[in-house]
């Protein structure tokens, strides 16, 4: 419990920062023209990647190494099935500019 407990207090210590830091990458997205969705979709990415790595880590501090791992792959499944129309569009993106 103390792990949890811990490791909850520093993330909100840290939720102003976190906060500044998605304005700033909002205001980049907008200056460079680029669809919210993208940004949003890998602000999410982020996010899970973070939760997924946080789970694990209280489940390995918990002796639940094998528990550990699976939480790892399921985030990593999870980041890949959100990460594929970002990646279907880069694909699109570079077959229009290769000349036919």
């Amino acid at each position: 419990m103390l792990v949890v407990f811990t490791g909850c207090t520093i993330f909100l210590i840290l939720v102003d920062k976190i906060y500044e830091i998605i304005t700033m990458l909002e205001k980049l997205a907008v200056n460079a023209n680029v669809n919210m969705v993208y940004l949003e979709t890998i602000l999410k990415i982020i996010g899970i990647a973070y939760i997924a790595e946080f789970a694990a880590q209280i489940t390995k501090d918990a002796g639940l190494g094998s528990i550990a791992s699976k939480i790892e792959l399921s985030g990593k499944i999870l980041i890949l099935a959100m990460a594929i129309p970002i990646l279907t569009v880069i694909i699109e993106t570079i077959i229009q500019l290769i000349p036919s």
